[in-house]
């Protein structure tokens, strides 16, 4: 064997075995795949309906996913330590409206309540884990797919100290779960990204509701 013929013949292992040892993880695309199927199973089995909230007149579109209700609405029915954006009642009507944790915790109709992290991550997973934002925002507030009929909307929030914040540009959920004695869980989504994010705040923050069955 040549010595030109050898070199050659390690320099193209050499490469096969770089190529091969710095490629994609291949369970990536798997997984990936897995939840683009689960996806699409679970976007043929929704079930959609209506629900009256007795003490008010709301009527709330609802959407069974996996195998949990969730209302599709924010909701919209005034407590103590709730607010519209802006204290603009118009806003009240488009998005629901924002309430403290506290309020929160107590502001779902009988049979119904806040959903908890585990809740949220399981709305997450059915609505394909990485990229679920992009499918459950709305179609015509932001960019979503809307996918399932959720229709989250980018409702905003309110701070602790009053004065309201990135309505049109995020929307932030109360989850029942606690973070202390201080904070609780929340989960967001805003204009330009897939995900849908979790994070703590001090709960007297202003944010939407949603509902799930009990």
């Amino acid at each position: 064997m040549s010595k030109q013929f050898r070199v050659l013949s390690i320099a193209v292992i050499a490469v096969i075995f770089v190529t091969v040892g710095c490629g994609d993880n291949p369970r990536q695309p798997r997984e990936e795949a897995e939840r683009e199927r689960a996806a699409e199973q679970a976007h043929h089995n929704v079930q959609r309906g209506n629900f009256a909230d007795s003490r008010n007149g709301q009527t709330y579109r609802t959407l069974k996913i996996g195998n949990k209700i969730w209302m599709t609405e924010n909701l919209n029915f005034k407590t103590d330590n709730s607010w519209c954006y802006g204290n603009d009642e118009s806003n009240c009507q488009k998005y629901g409206r924002l309430y403290d944790w506290n309020a929160a915790m107590k502001a779902c109709p009988s049979g119904w309540r806040l959903p908890t992290d585990e809740d949220w991550d399981d709305l997450v997973e059915v609505a394909g884990g990485k990229v679920a934002g992009k499918k459950l925002k709305s179609k015509t507030d932001w960019d979503g797919t809307d996918d399932f009929g959720f229709s989250a909307l980018p409702g905003g929030n309110r701070y602790t100290v009053g004065g309201f914040d990135d309505v049109g540009g995020g929307g932030y959920w109360w989850s029942a779960t606690e973070y202390g004695s201080g904070g609780a869980y929340s989960w967001g989504m805003y204009s330009g990204d897939e995900n849908v994010d979790k994070s703590w705040d001090g709960k007297s923050y202003g944010f939407s509701v949603r509902c799930l069955q009990e």
